[in-house]
């Protein structure tokens, strides 16, 4: 079991050229927590790992690693472990060489250094792996390799950048499982960066949704699935079907059909679930095209366009679904309505 730190994060500012990256940012992560920071390009995620890694300058606000103030600390004496999108791997170095470099700066004995690398190795699911070249890996490999350099200090905190960025859908959607398993066996302190909302959500116990250099929102996956709250973090988090509607008489108004709610008259901002958008025949319902369809196994995600309102996203059983072309009738479930708001 790894030493591990909590992570706390106090009124953090920071601004590039008068432009604020960073706006009295507030962030705890407690010892041996998971937590993933999404966001827009520009959010200020990778800012805030550098502040944290001590590769970035406060301009004001302080950085906690349980309670020892990281103020004037070095980067390589805050026992921080940091894994970037590119890996950054020596191509002139063989595996072993990699995960071997940041021991042999800790000045360590040969008999020490091997024993670690192959008690990494094993982690990763790379054994046998230490006398291969790095351009002779696979990117899904370089990945793990990268992150058994990160771990070979034993760092109390990790840090990852877009650790997954530059793979495929597939190998990422593999990879992340086995992320989250070597982490929780180590049960080491992660602060993670993605842009991926699937991401995030199968890595991490919590999730902190940033935008403009300030945190909106910080959740647990199923918390932030049910509440998202504004229409902003639910369009960060990967919602569709996100708009403002009128309710009167506890009728709500949407360009796709009246549904009955239970809200006080007005204007309010709303998610609707696409599991709770009904496709049925033309007659039924208001009348819409299928524009587009993208199969997803046992369901298929349906957009729908329909005169004078946005493209709409139904998620339908995949056996006899509909396709492009398609004329269909929409309905709208109630428990399909999600209120955003505070």
């Amino acid at each position: 079991m790894a030493v591990t730190a909590s992570i706390h994060v106090d009124a953090v500012t920071v601004s590039f050229d008068g432009s604020p990256a960073l706006a009295s940012v507030d962030l705890d992560v407690s010892s041996g927590e998971v937590v993933a920071i999404i966001g827009p390009s520009g959010a200020g995620k990778s800012t805030l790992l550098r502040v944290i890694a001590g590769l970035e300058r406060l301009d004001a606000g302080r950085v906690l690693l349980d309670d020892r103030d990281l103020a004037g600390v070095p980067p390589h004496r805050r026992r921080v472990g940091l894994m970037f999108q590119e890996h950054a791997l020596f191509p002139h170095r063989d595996v072993a060489g990699n995960i071997a470099f940041g021991l042999r700066m800790q000045r360590l004995s040969p008999r020490h250094i091997s024993a670690r690398v192959d008690e990494l190795l094993h982690l990763v699911d790379l054994e046998g792996f230490g006398s291969r070249q790095i351009q002779t890996l696979s990117g899904g490999e370089q990945q793990r390799v990268a992150l058994a350099r990160a771990l070979a200090p034993q760092p109390d905190v990790l840090l990852l950048d877009e650790p997954l960025g530059a793979l495929d859908r597939t190998l990422r959607d593999r990879l992340v499982v086995d992320l989250r398993r070597v982490v929780t066996r180590l049960g080491i302190t992660v602060l993670a960066v993605t842009h991926d909302q699937q991401e995030a959500f199968a890595l991490a116990d919590r999730i902190v949704v940033m935008d403009g250099g300030s945190v909106l929102r910080v959740g647990y996956p199923a918390e932030l699935w049910e509440r998202p709250r504004t229409a902003r973090v639910a369009t960060l988090l990967g919602f569709t079907n996100v708009l403002e509607i009128g309710v009167v008489g506890g009728c709500a108004s949407t360009p796709w059909g009246d549904v009955d709610v239970s809200m006080p008259d007005g204007r309010v901002a709303i998610h609707l679930r696409s599991a709770g958008v009904r496709l049925g025949a033309e007659s039924s319902g208001v009348r819409g095209t299928v524009v587009a369809c993208r199969f997803a196994g046992l369901q298929t995600s349906v957009q729908v366009a329909v005169d004078g309102a946005p493209v709409l996203e139904a998620l339908v059983p995949s056996a006899g679904a509909p396709r492009p072309g398609d004329e269909v009738g929409v309905t709208i479930d109630p428990g399909a309505v999600v209120t955003l708001g505070d």
